[in-house]
């Protein structure tokens, strides 16, 4: 591109070379010409000292060939180049700077010769009136293509840099995802095998027939846990080709309230209401606030007599209310959790435009309502 602009500056300048004025000093302005075309060279490595070195030349071809015209095409590409590099008020502003010279030498010494005069045309001088105007008008020019030009280059990087961002933000949020997908699998099945684990134990001495069942369920659960943490970390694998099976969903929501009742919960499940949406993601967000909840109820309660689980579908207010009570009196104590598992159900309540409330209840134990606005969520 470097040598297409040179080539070009010197194809538009050889015009005067042709010119048949004797008194021309052909040889100054050939030098004049070729320096030009040299320094041009530099012009977006060092675009304004380029404009500067040009502009003196400009001086001196006017001063040195007085009849030869304007060097100035070059001085157009330089102009281009501190477009492109600087802001626009610095670039404007050196355009209209680097067309006085010619102009005062065009409006007060310049005398056009007679032959290039029009009969019933212009007058000498006001046609250097109408040169003097027209030379800040092509800088001018010059400099807002370049200008365009940075505006557009500044707009593709502002969108490489929104990709960037877009992008950070997309893997930000999917390792959020998968870690509270890890929070629940691991939480919630190392609680109930504990809990399984330690009933066995009592179970063993009175009936070993039921200490087998409950090692059987323990053994069950831990199968459980392994594909659940297969299925997750399926994502992070770099071809992408985990065979995972389907994401829990309410149709497994008997198999989670049996595996707690095994692991010695006494729960009620009940539902009212229209059955669920046939949303995936829906249908995952109510699974993992119950099963959240519950394991806080399994790891933290004590002398519990009754978990209650309620799934209300309210289609006149547009909202589905998940509730889990429990009589206990364990506590919440932020010493004895990390608190992860209230906020990931928050999270997932917030993509429905719902919100959790977790606390002791007024007559006592611990409530956990989750209210979820499907409407909101859908696309």
């Amino acid at each position: 591109m470097d040598v297409v602009v040179v080539f070009a500056y010197l194809l538009a300048g050889s015009g005067v070379f042709l010119s048949s004025r004797a008194e021309m000093n052909l040889t100054a302005h050939f030098v004049i010409v070729g320096a030009s075309a040299t320094v041009l060279m530099f012009r977006r490595d060092k675009p304004l000292a380029v404009l500067a070195i040009l502009s003196v030349f400009e001086l001196l071809n006017i001063a040195m060939v007085p009849n030869s015209g304007s060097i100035g095409i070059s001085i157009w590409f330089a102009l281009y180049a501190v477009a492109v590099a600087y802001r626009p008020p610095l670039s404007f502003t050196l355009a209209v700077v680097a067309a006085v010279p010619l102009s005062l030498y065009t409006l007060f010494i310049y005398q056009l010769p007679s032959e290039y005069l029009v009969a019933d045309g212009p007058t000498a001088d006001e046609t250097n009136i109408i040169s003097a105007i027209m030379m800040p008008l092509a800088n001018i020019i010059a400099t807002g293509i370049g200008a365009s030009v940075r505006s557009g280059r500044k707009h593709e990087a502002e969108l490489r840099q929104w990709a960037v961002r877009n992008a950070q933000l997309a893997s930000v949020a999917e390792r959020n995802r998968i870690a509270r997908e890890m929070h629940d699998v691991v939480a919630h099945s190392l609680t109930v095998m504990v809990a399984l684990s330690d009933g066995a134990a009592v179970v063993a001495r009175h009936d070993p027939s039921k200490a087998g069942e409950v090692l059987s369920q323990l053994s069950q659960t831990g199968r459980t846990a392994l594909n659940d943490m297969r299925r997750v970390l399926g994502v992070l694998r770099a071809d992408g080709g985990a065979n995972r099976s389907p994401q829990p969903d309410h149709t497994t929501m008997g198999a989670l309230i049996e595996g707690f009742r095994q692991a010695g919960l006494p729960l009620a499940l009940t539902h009212s209401g229209p059955p669920l949406p046939a949303d995936p993601s829906l249908e995952l967000t109510v699974y993992r606030i119950v099963q959240e909840s519950l394991t806080n109820v399994l790891r933290y309660g004590t002398a519990v007599s009754r978990v209650q689980v309620m799934v209300e579908n309210n289609l006149a207010q547009g909202e589905l209310t998940v509730r889990i009570s429990d009589d206990g009196h364990g506590t919440m104590n932020a010493s004895l959790g990390s608190g992860s598992g209230i906020v990931g159900m928050r999270e997932r309540a917030g993509i429905y435009g719902g919100t959790v409330d977790a606390g002791p209840a007024p007559q006592g134990g611990w409530t956990v309502q989750a209210i979820l606005r499907p409407n909101v969520g859908a696309p």
